[in-house]
């Protein structure tokens, strides 16, 4: 059986040949490993965003800020995921969010 790692690394190849969904199923497999494998929620809320499949792309990226709260980048990734997904407010509110942790602001 392969690892969460070696899935993932399946999912970015079938990404990368143009099989947004099935990359997608891939990575819902690695999560089953590892729930809180952090890359592959990221990979997921883009690819979901990529999709349409809105709810799927916040629920994910909002996981990634779960798992690293103190990574302003993760916020930044969730304000364009918001942003992408026409959420405007959340996205400028996850925006600030990314300036205070890259700033050191609590």
């Amino acid at each position: 059986m392969p690892t969460a790692h070696e899935l993932y690394d399946a999912a970015a190849d079938r990404r990368d040949h143009g099989d947004k969904e099935g990359a997608v199923a891939i990575l819902e497999e690695a999560l089953v490993l590892d729930p809180n494998f952090t890359i592959a929620h990221g990979m997921l809320a883009k690819l979901c965003a990529d999709l349409a499949m809105t709810d799927k792309a916040i629920e994910h990226a909002k996981k990634v800020v779960e798992l690293e709260p103190d990574d302003g980048f993760s916020y930044t990734a969730l304000s364009v995921i918001y942003q992408r997904c026409g959420k405007i407010p959340e996205a400028e509110h996850a925006k600030a969010m990314a300036w205070q942790k890259q700033m050191g602001v609590d």
